[in-house]
């Protein structure tokens, strides 16, 4: 039998990886200095387009002109699957009008029946999954060996407590996985080895005394990801049911989590996911609230005591405005681009925008929630509304950024569906879908395969 090593070994092969994202991003920059902003209205920019089969802006100028430039993402879904697609872009030598193509290459059922999160560690050219373990008794992680030709090698699969939604990998060269258990009511610690081989650390399962103000949301405790700092030095969670985020501090050896105090957000708002941005002179925190429909803004503070405080500076609508919201709407993620210039939000069960069909031989238009896009002040922190851009189909849960800014990859669990969003990176405006791919099931996450860090 072959062994883990083995297995990684006959993985890898002979080739050699070179990295490219720094040199990607050197050009990025020289290319945004000498690029000229745009101005729209908001109420312009509200209504986008729709499938003209594009060149994503930038591309052809990092030297990728004359030849096709293929992408690979990975997908997972409620149906049980973790789905390779290939993304190839048009080049010069393309017919007039050619768009791009976004295909299937792989799929891999042996995450579970209820794939919920995808992390990639590039560099080890590991992914990890979690399943979310709707049948009980117990979620699980799994981790694959990345091929080149997209396909996946399973390594191994260890049992976690239920509800495993969300991954924090951490530690001295990356050897841990902070996860956070939205139904387990828990977060845990994984560590694994460069083989894949995966080894349980720490479990820390939480009970609320009382219901909290939406007692058919808050009954229990609900983690809803975990969150590294951009020190390295400490994991976030935002929990839903108990209105708070907590905070650990991580030790980066052991990869131990110490409770610290934690951040007391407004009752029932639902804390879900969060974002940092550090500045020349400050570190913001930006926490989306799912049952409150807000977005709150931080400066986060270093105490010598090895604690976190934060300052409030906004809290705001998901829209940036008071508006009436269908009563079951539901913020979901958020994420800062590459360049630490905007941040972007996705609301769930709005379908307040109608597009084109992605069926050209359905005229049918289907309804879609949205993508907001504010520009961040870093010397106050505060956000700026620029767009609304209809997310290309309903309940984008999870989204994704590509490291040059300029693509967006939307996992719609609504649809069954992954959209690529063409985005101007110097205005941060989202012009055009560039692809699409019909996934079966509800599709919970889309991630890059590639070497970047958004903090």
């Amino acid at each position: 039998m072959m062994t883990k090593s083995g297995r990684i070994a006959s993985a890898r092969g002979v080739g050699l990886i070179v990295p490219v994202g720094v040199t990607f991003l050197l050009a990025s920059l020289i290319l945004i200095r000498q690029l000229t902003q745009s101005s729209q209205s908001i109420d312009e920019l509200k209504h986008p387009t729709m499938w003209k089969g594009i060149f994503p802006a930038g591309l052809l100028s990092l030297g990728l002109a004359g030849s096709a430039s293929a992408t690979l993402l990975y997908v997972s879904s409620y149906a049980g699957t973790v789905t390779t697609l290939s993304l190839t872009l048009p080049d010069d030598s393309s017919a007039v009008g050619a768009a791009a193509t976004l295909e299937t290459i792989s799929n891999s059922t042996d995450c579970g029946p209820n794939p919920s999160w995808l992390s990639l560690d590039y560099s080890k050219k590991l992914l990890f999954c979690l399943d979310e373990g709707f049948v009980g008794p117990h979620g699980t992680v799994t981790s694959f060996y990345t091929n080149d030709d997209g396909t996946l090698t399973t390594l191994d699969k260890l049992d976690v407590i239920q509800g495993p939604v969300s991954i924090a990998e951490y530690g001295v060269g990356g050897h841990g996985l902070a996860i956070a258990h939205y139904s387990g009511s828990s977060v845990s610690v994984v560590g694994f080895t460069a083989e894949g081989n995966l080894t349980l650390v720490q479990n820390e399962t939480y009970a609320l005394e009382a219901p909290g103000p939406n007692p058919e949301r808050q009954e229990a405790p609900h983690p809803h990801e975990a969150i590294l700092d951009p020190t390295a030095s400490y994991v976030l969670v935002p929990d839903l049911g108990a209105d708070i985020v907590r905070i650990y501090q991580a030790d980066a050896s052991t990869l131990a989590l110490t409770p610290v105090a934690p951040l007391t957000v407004r009752p029932g708002s639902g804390p879900r996911h969060g974002t940092f941005l550090v500045t020349a002179d400050k570190t913001y925190f930006y926490l989306i609230s799912e049952l409150g429909n807000t977005i709150t803004g931080y400066e986060t503070i270093y105490n010598d005591n090895k604690t976190l405080s934060f300052t409030e500076l906004f809290f705001i609508p998901t829209h940036g405005e008071q508006r009436a919201l269908p009563n079951n709407t539901g913020a979901a993620e958020i994420l800062v681009s590459p360049d630490g210039k905007f941040l972007i939000a996705s609301s769930r069960w709005e379908n307040s925008f109608n597009i084109t069909n992605f069926d050209p031989n359905n005229s049918t238009e289907i309804p879609s929630d949205p993508l907001i896009t504010y520009s961040i002040d870093h010397v106050t922190g505060n956000l700026t509304k620029v767009q609304e851009f209809a997310a290309g189909g309903r309940v984008p849960r999870h989204f994704s950024i590509n490291a040059d800014g300029n693509l967006v990859a939307v996992a719609l669990q609504g649809d069954g569906r992954v959209v690529l969003i063409d985005r101007d990176v110097k205005t941060g405006l989202f012009k055009d879908y560039v692809a699409y791919a019909d996934i079966e099931g509800e599709v919970t996450a889309a991630i890059f395969y590639e070497d970047y860090h958004t903090i």
